[in-house]
């Protein structure tokens, strides 16, 4: 029982990392000039706080994931508000992290990166 547990543990966080990957392959691989940005994220690369800040026609319904480079979700938060403040606690370790804009589906709106050099 103990050996499936972990097998699933496993399985899942491969997953849950090929997905991210695949979303910022995606958006990489878009041409350049027709993508319009939605999200703006400063300081990059960031050591205390991390900014957000979403377009004026962004979704107020969309919400934005933070995941770290290994797969590990670290937040949610909505984008009811043009500017959102992330403070980079003890959780948050140096190396690069991916954030995701998502509509109130769950469809991926817009996709990038920072880093966090603590």
């Amino acid at each position: 029982m103990k050996k499936n547990l972990h097998i699933l543990l496993i399985t899942k966080s491969v997953l849950t990392l090929v997905i991210i990957l695949m979303s910022v392959i995606t958006v990489l691989a878009k041409p350049t000039g027709t993508q319009v940005k939605i999200v703006k994220c400063y300081p990059n690369p960031a050591t205390s706080v991390i900014n957000f800040e979403f377009q004026s026609g962004a979704d107020k319904n969309a919400f934005l994931q933070i995941y770290s480079f290994s797969g590990k979700k670290m937040k949610d938060i909505s984008v009811s508000v043009g500017k959102v403040a992330v403070i980079l606690d003890n959780e948050y370790y140096r190396g690069i992290y991916i954030f995701q804009l998502r509509d109130k589906n769950g469809n991926i709106i817009e996709t990038g990166k920072f880093q966090v050099v603590k």
